[in-house]
């Protein structure tokens, strides 16, 4: 039995993979240089051929010349000798000249097939000999030797050799003939291979144009396939990290909330409890200094100190309450709270702060937005600015309203902010979180600008709007904001 474990199944055919783009394009430049080269030797080949033509048809034309000028000697030569009247000399001599001239020509002219062949050789020498006859002739007629002269004339010599340098003439028009119609048929076979070297150029041009289609075609397969793939994952990263920016969001918006809560938180307990301490303790403060004795201005003076400090104490606990949880933005609203927060940052980093602020109609959650972008703005501008003048302004419009803080100081880049500027990020999130948008413009050396946008839950009439501007609150009128150019400057935090 076979042994059929011998036996390998046959591989599986492969397909033919398409050449690749950058085969294609060698395949075509190829083709390209191919024909180039074809059309270029036919070319060069074909003008050859075409000004050997023009060479034969001129040694033609020399020859008919030649022929035309030796008849006109001949019969000037014979005139001479028959009539002996010398003004036939002069056409023949003109005619010598000119089969001299042409002769030259002749020799220039002729194509080297044709100069070196016996027929030439033969022409040349009898038109030599017939000249030499002729020359003869004439010098014996000059001599008076009419013996000679009619010898020659009722002779047949010159008519044979006459009729002998025309034969070779005509043997030399044929000789011509010929060869130009080798060059004809040359030329017309160098036309058929440039024909059908341009068919198969253009053959070849038409494959390597089907092969660069098909490898197109398969590259853009290949990159729709990968560019489905990729924007497949794409759209899976972009879900993952929109679900995860809206956790951290929501996160950062809770952790907020939660910071509010607990600085209110701490607020009430500070008015509540801290305040009822100071306050008993400078009531007992005062009735212990109306039981000091006359005369005891050491116990006086002490126990003023200590009222003072309790002024201090009480003071220091109304603005830390006034920090976590303004109650003037309860109590007065907010123009009147940015007012107020704004002279005593006045006060306290010895600025001049002026403000332009409309009165707005926003719900309690946005109003502390508003008021917590321009504390925490002018924290930041007291820290690094170096100013010396601070803006703020609070706008009313028809969807929205806008509050911007500007200073003259020392500017920053905000594209280089350090990973620690944790207020900027703050103030960002904040109007995010209400659904507007913070704007930072600065400038080295030409101060910054913080503009927050915030947008109304219902469009303000136009009337409302004419009503706030004209109970704005202004301090200043004349306060000329700083100009725009980003480039690189010290950070705030």
């Amino acid at each position: 039995m076979p042994d059929l474990t011998a036996i390998t199944p046959h591989d599986p055919p492969r397909k033919l993979r398409p050449l690749s783009l950058g085969a294609t394009l060698i395949v075509a430049a190829l083709c390209a240089l191919a024909m180039i080269w074809l059309n270029e030797s036919t070319h060069r080949r074909i003008t050859a051929a075409l000004q050997s033509i023009q060479q034969l048809h001129s040694t033609r034309t020399t020859i008919n010349g030649l022929a035309r000028a030796l008849l006109e000697a001949e019969s000037s030569q014979r005139g001479y000798i028959i009539t002996g009247d010398r003004e036939y000399l002069t056409p023949y001599n003109a005619a010598l000249a000119e089969t001299e001239r042409l002769l030259k020509d002749l020799t220039a002219q002729a194509p080297a097939a044709m100069a070196e062949s016996d027929a030439m050789t033969s022409f040349v020498s009898l038109l030599s000999q017939k000249i030499g006859e002729m020359a003869l002739t004439v010098r014996m007629r000059e001599e008076e030797r009419p013996e000679v002269v009619n010898f020659v004339v009722t002779s047949n010599v010159g008519l044979q050799q006459m009729r002998a340098f025309q034969a070779q003439g005509n043997a030399l028009r044929a000789l011509a003939q010929s060869l130009v119609q080798t060059k004809r048929a040359e030329i017309y076979r160098l036309l058929n291979v440039s024909r059908f070297g341009l068919a198969a150029g253009v053959l070849a041009a038409f494959l390597a144009f089907f092969l660069y289609v098909n490898q197109i075609r398969a590259t853009r397969r290949a990159d729709a396939q990968q560019q489905a793939l990729l924007e497949a994952e794409r759209d899976a990263l972009e879900s993952q990290v929109r679900e995860r920016t809206s956790r951290l969001t929501e996160l950062a918006t809770h952790l907020q909330q939660a910071v509010e809560d607990e600085r209110a938180h701490l607020a009430r307990e500070l008015h509540d409890e801290m305040g009822a301490l100071l306050t008993a303790a400078k009531l007992d403060v005062a009735r212990l200094k109306s039981r000091i004795p006359p005369g005891a201005d050491d116990f006086t003076d002490r126990l003023q100190h200590l009222t003072e400090t309790l002024n201090q104490g009480i003071a220091l606990k109304r603005r830390i309450i006034e920090d976590l949880r303004p109650s003037s933005l309860t109590n007065l609203g907010l123009v009147a709270s940015l007012e107020i927060l704004c002279r005593e940052f006045a006060d306290r980093a010895a600025l001049q702060v002026d403000t332009a602020l409309e009165p707005v109609d926003l719900d309690p959650a946005s109003e502390l937005t508003i008021y917590r972008v321009v504390q925490e703005a002018l924290t930041n501008i007291g820290k690094y600015a170096q100013a010396k003048k601070v803006m703020v302004t609070l706008k009313n419009y028809v969807y929205h309203a806008e509050v911007s803080v500007s200073d003259d100081g020392i500017g920053f880049d905000p594209s280089r902010l350090p990973q620690a500027s944790h207020g900027l990020v703050g103030m960002q999130h904040r109007i995010e979180a209400s659904g507007g948008r913070l704007d930072i413009n600065a400038a080295r050396g030409r101060g910054s600008r913080i503009t927050g946008t915030i947008p109304r839950r219902a469009a303000k009439p136009q009337s409302a709007l004419a009503d706030a501007m004209a109970t704005m609150s202004v301090s200043a009128q004349s306060y000329a904001m700083p100009p725009e150019a980003p480039t690189e400057a010290a950070a705030p935090g």
